[in-house]
């Protein structure tokens, strides 16, 4: 029986980097995509239980590949695409191919994160990927790279409520200098913060976050591996 593969994302089923990842995907098993109706980026393990959630057939435009659209977040459709859609018959889910990295502290906000442990949390394998580049240009490195990343990490075991989380750079492929696995999450300072308050009206204020990266990380983490061009392969834990 072929594997049953549940790709999801937090940019929307829209977006360039999910249709790469189904693509990729299909020569591994039969893929079935349940992706937000849009934008759902730093959604992080939010989940809708206040009301209904409308699920809808979607015309993805790829032979074999099964697509719905959820009007929740990037968790809900891993849970409602392993429960409602695929009816518990998951092997796999693939979140991404997200349009920026997920590393260091935006691991906590991240969409594509939080759906693949949401896979985990209901026991399901899961791998979260991530490019780079935001406009999901130049994806010679992604086409070069990811067969044989799914092929390796759709295999390797992992220990209940984690995942793997794939941070591809956003630089050519020729420039790539290979692969670091078992790389740790950054907890070095990624962002240098300035808060903006402004008052906008009585009693009324307009406050803001202004935030410059600082792509600067300690050896054997997922910071330091990007910006030396390595892809970086490392894990993420779940509550189990």
């Amino acid at each position: 029986m072929s594997r049953q593969i549940l790709i999801t994302n937090d940019d929307g089923i829209g977006a360039a980097g999910i249709r790469k990842l189904a693509e990729t995907a299909r020569r591994f098993g039969d893929v079935t995509v349940v992706a937000p109706d849009g934008q759902r980026s730093a959604a992080s393990h939010h989940c809708i239980f206040s009301r209904p959630l409308i699920l809808k057939a979607y015309d993805f435009g790829l032979d074999g590949v099964k697509a719905y659209t959820l009007d929740g977040t990037p968790a809900d459709c891993a849970r409602f695409g392993i429960f409602s859609v695929m009816d518990g018959k998951t092997d796999a889910v693939l979140s991404g191919i997200n349009h920026g990295y997920n590393i260091a502290s935006d691991i906590q906000y991240s969409g594509t994160v939080g759906a693949a442990l949401e896979a985990a949390f209901l026991g399901v394998h899961a791998i979260a990927v991530s490019y780079g580049n935001y406009q999901f240009e130049a994806t010679d490195i992604v086409d070069r790279y990811l067969p044989g990343l799914l092929e390796e990490y759709l295999e390797k075991p992992l220990p209940a409520g984690r995942i793997w989380n794939i941070n591809i750079p956003g630089c050519p492929a020729d420039e790539c200098r290979g692969i670091m696995r078992n790389v740790v999450m950054s907890t070095d300072r990624f962002y240098d913060d300035r808060l903006v308050k402004e008052k906008t009206g009585e009693n009324t204020w307009s406050v803001s976050t202004v935030s410059e990266r600082i792509w600067k990380g300690s050896e054997n983490t997922d910071l330091n591996a990007v910006v030396r061009r390595y892809i970086a392969v490392g894990t993420v834990t779940n509550l189990t």
